[in-house]
């Protein structure tokens, strides 16, 4: 029931939704079908996007769950970088992609800012060669605060990219120290200021409610300093512990079923309360993650357009792909993965071919994390009604007290959105209820 994720204390586990049907559901292989979807032209008017995994971090945090690596070399960082180009380059080449340009780029990880100036510039120059961005409405950059200079901030904004994301995540040392994170508060104020003299487009900021040790006053002072900043957007997550985290590992050596973080209300609660400050100075609440000061001029295209079906190439190691309906994972050891794109083969871990219901109920629940959902897209792209084909989950939400139905939208309350991950799952298919491992 929804009503259950209001008191639960912090278990390990994903609880985070971030696509439709679970990976869980996707199965090894199937490379005919991925090879099907490369293969096809693709229907007029859909956005094309690049994903670029970046794997390779100072330290890798406490919490971190994502494929990254601390010990690579130099020599070894260029052989990757080269092989992801290998894979760009024959993606390219296929009919799906041949003759269309990036909507929107974006460098994740890992930490793209671990990577020089001259590391970024060549990659990206190679990168624009075979896809040119020219036409992008948004590149996206990660960066770790401790990574940054002046003159790679400086590298960063002349490769084009328009928006900056930094990890903050936490404005006390002692906690950052103690969650593995890299760098320190002397450190965001420092890339911060540098960043904000290179003129981007937009800075984001990210923050996570509920580290370890994290405290009332804490969380307070995190927001206030966020208020001074006063970045261009800001983005909270709530804490949690998936299975292949340092934390988690600890935990199962301990025999602990708890995790040592807060409890789910009061990550809530303080992200609630971080909301409403930001709301307050002007702020608007753009989805259940992010505040924007100002939303015609903030957007986070890749966002949007990828919760809208546009089509993603996800380059490197266990990276994700969308493509013509089919969903795809790479190869997710990066020997494996680098070994496989040399010999000039694609790399390919794991895929879903998805039906048109299940690509229409992906959409849906990605749109509910922005807090409101037109029913007017759904009749016109999918043809189907969707308050009468989700009839009985959004009446079971209403009088749960998260969401209305006002005409032909529907709007989530400010605790319905905080907790809307676990809300979703009311909206699977038979054949998906119940699973968690997201």
């Amino acid at each position: 029931m929804a009503t259950d994720t209001k008191t639960k204390a912090t278990t390990a586990g994903n609880y985070f939704i971030s696509n439709y049907p679970p990976f869980s559901f996707w199965e090894e292989g199937h490379r005919e079908e991925v090879r099907e979807a490369y293969d096809s032209k693709g229907p007029d008017g859909v956005p094309l996007g690049v994903y670029h995994h970046t794997p390779f971090c100072r330290k890798r945090c406490h919490f971190c769950y994502f494929r990254v690596y601390t010990d690579k070399s130099a020599d070894e960082i260029k052989e990757y970088l080269d092989c992801t180009m290998r894979e760009l380059e024959a993606l390219a080449k296929n009919p799906l992609v041949e003759g269309r340009k990036p909507n929107f780029v974006y460098f994740g990880g890992g930490t793209p800012s671990y990577l020089s100036a001259k590391q970024l510039t060549a990659l990206t120059d190679r990168m624009k060669a075979v896809l040119p961005w020219d036409e992008a409405e948004e590149v996206a950059f990660e960066c770790e605060p401790g990574t940054l200079n002046a003159g790679k901030l400086a590298a960063i904004k002349e490769i084009g990219v328009t928006r900056v994301s930094l990890g903050i995540e936490n404005f006390d040392d002692r906690i950052l120290e103690i969650n593995g994170r890299a760098h320190r508060t002397k450190e965001v104020y420092r890339a911060y200021e540098r960043a904000k003299a290179e003129e981007f487009e937009q800075i984001n900021i990210d923050l996570i409610a509920g580290m370890i040790e994290e405290t009332e006053e804490n969380w307070q002072r995190n927001i206030e300093k966020t208020l001074e900043l006063d970045p261009d957007s800001v983005t909270i997550y709530q804490m949690e512990i998936p299975y292949n985290t340092t934390i988690y590992k600890e935990m199962k050596d301990t025999g602990a079923l708890i995790a040592p973080v807060a409890d789910w209300a009061t990550k809530r609660r303080w992200v609630k309360e971080a909301f409403a400050a930001l709301e307050s100075a002007g702020y608007t609440i753009s989805s259940g993650y992010t505040a924007v000061k100002d939303p015609e001029r903030t957007k986070f295209i890749y966002r949007d357009a990828l919760w809208s079906g546009a089509d993603l190439l996800g380059l490197g190691v266990a990276s994700f792909s969308h493509v013509a309906g089919v969903h795809y994972q790479n190869l997710t050891e990066i020997d494996e993965y680098m070994k496989v794109v040399q010999e000039g083969g694609m790399p390919l871990k794991r895929s879903l071919k998805t039906t048109e219901e299940e690509r229409m109920i992906r959409e849906f629940i990605l749109k509910m994390k922005l807090g409101h959902v037109e029913a007017g897209y759904f009749s016109e792209k999918f043809g189907v009604n969707i308050l009468e084909k989700f009839a009985g989950p959004l009446g079971h939400l209403q009088e749960e007290g998260f969401l209305e139905v006002k005409g032909g939208t529907i709007l989530l309350d400010r605790d319905g959105l905080l907790c809307v991950d676990n809300l979703l799952h009311e909206f699977f298919l038979p054949q998906h209820q119940g699973d968690r491992i997201v």
